[in-house]
């Protein structure tokens, strides 16, 4: 296994794979969320009663629609990468929350159960050398 020892010397290239990969899902699944409207974004919105928030759902629903979707954009740029991890998480959380709210139980939760800590861990990592954040 001595041709995988130097796979570590490539650590930034597999920050850059997991920001390109996440980015354009996170992009994906939100940029329809985006174009839904008041409508959508109520929905969307209402989702924040699992954690307690019941005022201003439109609000909450555009937020998360915006975070997920310019969040995305945020992440595989590298670009005001730690806040936009903690944003994601924070949604992530919402999205969790929602699951298990609605009787869906741990099977329903896992993918943002799963992406909240995926997330989690990269605010502590950092965007790695190929990023606009980079120093």
């Amino acid at each position: 296994m001595a041709y995988l020892s130097k796979l570590g010397n490539h650590r930034n290239f597999g920050l850059l794979f997991i920001r390109l990969g996440l980015g354009a899902m996170f992009i994906y699944h939100g940029y329809p969320k985006l174009l839904g409207g008041p409508e959508s974004w109520a929905g969307l919105g209402a989702s924040t009663k699992y954690v307690g928030i019941t005022f201003l759902p439109v609000v909450w629903g555009l937020l998360s629609a915006l975070t997920e979707t310019v969040g995305g954009l945020f992440i595989m740029l590298g670009l005001a990468f730690r806040p936009v991890c903690v944003l994601l998480v924070i949604n992530l959380i919402v999205a969790a929350a929602t699951h298990f709210g609605k009787g869906d139980g741990l099977s329903g939760a896992s993918h943002a159960i799963e992406a909240a800590i995926m997330f989690a861990g990269l605010f502590f990592v950092g965007p790695g050398s190929y990023s606009v954040d980079k120093k």
